[in-house]
């Protein structure tokens, strides 16, 4: 049977639908979205501010900057540190559609069969790919709505608050390839890990751990990135983004191989 992409977006409406009506699975993922987008700024305007201590008269914070390696001639030397570090926790973003991630993939089967819904969705002619993907793709749109409502307003604190041409700084193909290209890819590796676990456990809260192991390197990747030791250039996130893609297709090969309908629908019960 061919890959229908009307099947696909049957079953993602169908999960949007049923999310509208559980919105109280969306709160942890607000709350992440609140505390991403204070915190940058608690640590390089408001503090500093409050101190009256500007940034550029830490050593270590120039030096950190400097060896990001990116032209930033332009700006005074307190924009350069205030760029560096806005560009750095943006990275931080990317917790906001993983955390989703968490939080649904426990539900993508498991709570269906526990709501009695899976059973008249396998009786349908969807294949066994499709449902996986449509699975991961229902979960990643609403947390991806809600990681780029943050980004807007993260963009719109630094235009206000940051000093002049910071703003401009971030606004490059890097920045969107980060939001647009590598949040999405490493959603749903994090889902399809979910949505794989959840078809052979009974637990959620396992699929939801088995998950939580993306944000591990990705704390990392923040770190290294933070030190300067590592910069995230155009080139190196989109080479990111290609591998977090394959494993994504290798996840959904995977899961089509171990998911068993019958199994499924019998062991359940």
């Amino acid at each position: 049977m061919r890959f229908s992409l009307n099947r696909v977006a049957a079953v993602v409406t169908k999960e949007l639908a049923e999310l509208r009506r559980n919105a109280a699975a969306l709160i942890p993922v607000v709350i992440l979205a609140v505390v991403t987008v204070t915190l940058p700024f608690l640590i390089v305007i408001i503090v500093p501010d409050a101190v009256g201590e500007p940034l550029s008269r830490d050593s270590d914070f120039t030096k950190m900057a400097a060896r990001g390696g990116r032209d930033l001639g332009a700006l005074s030397a307190e924009g350069i540190v205030q760029a560096f570090l806005f560009q750095q926790f943006l990275l931080v973003q990317l917790l906001i559609p993983v955390t989703g991630a968490m939080a649904f993939a426990g539900h993508s089967l498991i709570g269906e069969k526990q709501a009695r819904s899976l059973e008249p969705l396998l009786a349908t002619p969807i294949t066994t790919t499709e449902l996986l993907v449509a699975k991961g793709f229902g979960a990643l749109v609403p947390s991806l709505i809600i990681m780029l409502c943050a980004s807007t307003i993260y963009f719109l604190g630094i235009a206000l608050m940051a000093e002049a041409g910071v703003l401009g700084a971030l606004l490059n193909a890097g920045s969107a390839l980060v939001l647009l290209g590598l949040g999405p890819a490493a959603s749903l590796v994090a889902l399809q890990v979910g949505v794989l676990v959840s078809s052979r456990v009974n637990d959620p809260r396992t699929a939801q751990q088995f998950s939580a192991f993306l944000i591990l390197p990705l704390t990392a990747l923040f770190a290294v990135q933070f030190t300067g030791a590592l910069s995230m250039t155009l080139s190196l996130v989109f080479l990111l983004v290609l591998a977090l893609l394959a494993i994504w297709l290798l996840l959904v090969a995977v899961g089509v191989v171990l998911f068993d309908r019958e199994a499924i629908l019998t062991r359940w019960r």
